[in-house]
């Protein structure tokens, strides 16, 4: 019978096995993006849900905003976050952000209350 490896945590493992299979790029940036989710969430709340992390493109963070009224707020916030993020484990320093308006893609909501149609 075989020996057992000692079991380890797959966050602790994942770095290593992302490396052999040549993707800890795409890793390293998936973990950007969720982490830009969280600094808006944390930082510029009224943004939460409306920003994404686009690329990273040195100097600058290019980001995406559902609105330009989201891109005015980010661009307003954006010593902070750009601050938080190079903080981050995984974060960069960087020197400016860049904000692409996106608008959603969702459809618009049915109308309420009243019926659309004449008589």
């Amino acid at each position: 019978m075989s020996q057992r490896r000692p079991m380890r945590r797959v966050g602790d493992v994942l770095g290593g096995l992302a490396a052999e299979l040549g993707i800890d790029g795409q890793l390293r940036l998936a973990r950007q993006m969720a982490a830009w989710q969280r600094l808006v969430e944390e930082l510029v709340p009224a943004a939460t849900g409306s920003s994404q992390l686009l690329s990273i493109q040195p100097p600058a963070l290019v980001v995406s905003a559902a609105s330009p009224m989201v891109a005015q707020e980010l661009n307003l916030r954006q010593v902070d976050l750009l601050a938080a993020f190079g903080r981050l484990p995984e974060g960069v320093h960087l020197l400016e952000l860049r904000v692409v308006v996106r608008p959603s893609t969702d459809p618009p909501p049915p109308p309420t209350g009243q019926s659309q149609t004449r008589r």
